[in-house]
């Protein structure tokens, strides 16, 4: 039986992620970077925006620009239904919503259960990803989401800006 001090110690490292899906596949962010889930609503659309943005919501008097990540990840057009979730992450000083097809579950992770990824160079740009871990039966792909919104292509967040 462990004693309390390696519980504690194997505790230190364990970070928590949401996952959510998109199409088939799972992925997972981390939860500290989360900071609501909220139903499908409502987007005003932007003129002259890539695909991918769908325009922006009024959250509380802030202007929240908002993704849909099927597209974003090239993986066709979303149908949106009552699974569909809008994932509201605060990401240094910007609100940033992600419409993603369902929130799965938040699970916990030490860092030496992420596997480096296979070279997906092709079909996704692996400087955004973690890492892929199994989480049961299945697998989820951990994408680092602050360097993906903060990336030069994306065009939302300034990395001066970032706290």
């Amino acid at each position: 039986m462990a004693s309390l001090a390696e519980e504690i110690a194997n505790q230190v490292d364990v970070e928590e992620f949401l996952t959510f899906t998109l199409g088939k596949e799972e992925y997972a962010i981390d939860i500290l970077k989360v900071q609501e889930i909220r139903g499908y609503d409502s987007i005003t659309g932007i003129a002259n925006t890539p695909d991918y943005i769908k325009g922006v919501i009024n959250m509380r008097g802030v202007i929240v620009p908002v993704l849909d990540m099927r597209l974003k990840f090239h993986m066709g057009n979303a149908t949106y239904d009552e699974f569909t979730v809008m994932i509201i992450l605060n990401l240094g000083q910007r609100i940033v919503g992600m419409v993603v097809d369902s929130v799965s579950d938040v699970i916990a992770l030490q860092p030496e259960e992420i596997r480096k990824a296979p070279d997906f160079s092709s079909t996704f740009d692996t400087e955004y990803l973690v890492g892929l871990a199994n989480v049961g039966e299945r697998m989820a792909i951990v994408v680092d989401i602050e360097k993906l919104m903060t990336s030069q292509e994306m065009g939302l967040i300034d990395p001066l800006m970032e706290t």
